[in-house]
């Protein structure tokens, strides 16, 4: 399940941040394939502390890309896409994105045969 909130204003600098550092991505990339993850489940596959989880997952809410809600005494945690939508939107959605389609599919394409 991914969360949408659409309604808070969207921090770019924020965004760009929160996505600058790859244990915070690793974290969006494990709720984008499953939400609804409490934080012992999103501490459980990565090598740093529970404080260090905790650390990212603020700045992510920060930036508006995880949104959480209450279960009982449980906080869950969801991908909020929006704000990477919008950011989308802005730098590649109206300039660029058959010629950037054609370079991803181009760069899909050689790795798929490199590993071949």
């Amino acid at each position: 399940m991914v969360a949408y909130n659409d309604r808070m204003v969207i921090d770019e600098g924020k965004v760009f941040k929160a996505l600058a550092d790859a244990s915070r991505r690793k974290l969006l990339d494990r709720l984008r394939k499953k939400g609804g993850l409490t934080l012992g489940k999103l501490c459980e596959k990565h090598d740093m502390s529970r404080q260090a989880v905790t650390k990212h997952l603020a700045l992510l809410e920060a930036a508006n890309l995880v949104v959480t809600m209450k279960r009982g005494r449980e906080k869950l945690h969801y991908l909020n896409p929006v704000p990477v939508n919008n950011i989308y939107m802005r730098w590649i959605g109206k300039f660029e994105q058959k010629r950037v389609a054609a370079l991803h599919n181009l760069k899909q394409a050689l790795q798929e045969n490199d590993h071949d």
